[in-house]
């Protein structure tokens, strides 16, 4: 069921529940929306235009709204979200929005329905169209794989394939053999990266092989925890053996295309790693790194020619990113504490060199009991579970079209990505 709250007449709350609000609920969601008042779909003022969220996307704001109310113990929201009255020609972010009129009981209908898995015949024409970034070989591969099969490959199975095979998933520059000079190198680039911490291994714990690395943290440090964890109880005070975690992501074409969400999911991202190294770590705070072209900003250091952008100036990245990276941290109580900007640009003949393409690194640091540093292995038999909501192709696709220059796809491939 679709409910509607209006606020002042400048923002009208559309909400969806599994069943009918009754009365106290609905003057409970009254006053935690600043007063406002609940209206039938049926009013006229419904009936205008709107600039709201893109209904195939749940914004985090509407999470955290849900959840308040579950805290609440408001049950039955599934979604929430904010809509504000403008005019048909009103500008607004395509990319995240999208001009409605008329709010309705369809507001967050997108009348999409799941494909049916489709078998792909030609295998050297989906990975262009899909923009998948296989190489002739991995086609190949792909190719032989279907006749000892003897049936066609889905749609799922090869796009699976590119993404787990990606070079932004496996490395497989940073892990490939090097032949130089016709003599085959002893180590990959990986694994002279890894051989720092070989030779000097210090005070690691855990590097290279988990979501984020671990060195040793301090000694008896006493945690104050809740006596249950299911239940109503008094605190006390434990101590434990703590490591350190460190990790870093860079998020450099998602942050290239969309900015704000860009930069969001790359703190996001890198939180999240944290939070999964070992059996279980604590997230405590969060540094960003930017690296553009000169934002040519009015009175400061900037390159007189003007410039042709594909996607957004830098002045408008290096705002919008800021923005995306500290709300993602907010949103989860972990800070922005620091970072690091570098503008660059260079012109050598007829070739122009710059950051267009923008090197985003998100950063940060937390702690773990020393117990939990290191992830059990896996044993025959055990169980595995998959947890997870809807997939954007950020979480697929993005790992194929970051694998290639920017622009080699073309921008509905690209922002599809992202």
């Amino acid at each position: 069921m679709i409910h509607f709250f209006l606020n002042d007449n400048t923002r009208v709350l559309a909400l969806q529940t599994e069943t009918a609000l009754t009365e106290d609920r609905s003057e409970a969601l009254s006053w935690l929306f600043n007063n406002a008042k609940k209206i039938d779909p049926s009013d006229a003022f419904l009936k205008g235009w709107f600039i709201g969220p893109r209904r195939e996307m749940v914004t985090p704001w509407s999470t955290v709204a849900v959840e308040i109310c579950e805290n609440m113990n408001i049950h039955g929201i599934v979604r929430m979200e904010a809509f504000f009255p403008a005019q048909q020609d009103s500008v607004y972010d395509p990319m995240l929005q999208e001009m409605v009129h008329g709010l309705d009981e369809q507001v967050f209908q997108t009348g999409r329905v799941p494909e049916p898995v489709r078998e792909i015949d030609d295998i050297a024409a989906y990975n262009l169209s899909e923009g998948l970034a296989l190489n002739p070989e991995e086609v190949d591969y792909l190719e032989q794989l279907s006749k000892k099969l003897d049936r066609p490959l889905t749609d799922s199975e090869i796009f699976g394939f590119s993404q787990v095979n990606s070079e932004h998933c496996r490395h497989k520059i940073f892990n490939g053999t090097f032949v130089l000079n016709g003599e085959k190198q002893p180590y990959t680039l990986f694994e002279m990266i890894r051989n720092t911490s070989r030779m000097n291994p210090n005070r690691i714990v855990s590097a290279y092989k988990d979501n984020c690395a671990f060195i040793e943290g301090p000694r008896d440090h006493v945690f104050f925890i809740p006596q249950y964890p299911h239940k109503p109880g008094l605190f006390h005070t434990q101590k434990h053996d703590t490591v350190i975690s460190l990790k870093a992501e860079t998020h450099n074409f998602p942050t290239t295309v969309e900015p704000f969400n860009g930069a969001a999911t790359g703190s996001g991202g890198e939180i999240r790693d944290r939070i999964a190294g070992g059996k279980a770590s604590f997230p405590i705070a969060g540094t960003a790194v930017y690296m553009t072209s000169y934002p040519r900003l009015k009175g400061g250091l900037q390159r007189s020619e003007g410039r042709s952008w594909m996607y957004h100036t830098p002045e408008d990245i290096l705002t919008k990113a800021s923005d995306g990276a500290s709300d993602f941290g907010n949103k989860f109580g972990q800070p922005l504490i620091c970072g690091s900007l570098l503008c660059f640009e260079h012109i050598e003949g007829v070739h122009r060199f710059g950051y267009d393409k923008v090197i985003m690194l998100a950063g940060g640091v937390g702690y773990a009991r020393r117990e939990d540093a290191l992830k059990e292995k896996p044993q025959q038999g055990d169980k595995m579970v998959l947890l997870g909501g809807d997939n954007y192709r950020i979480g697929m696709g993005g790992g194929a079209v970051s694998s290639v220059a920017t622009g080699e796809f073309g921008n509905a491939i690209e922002l599809n990505a992202v």
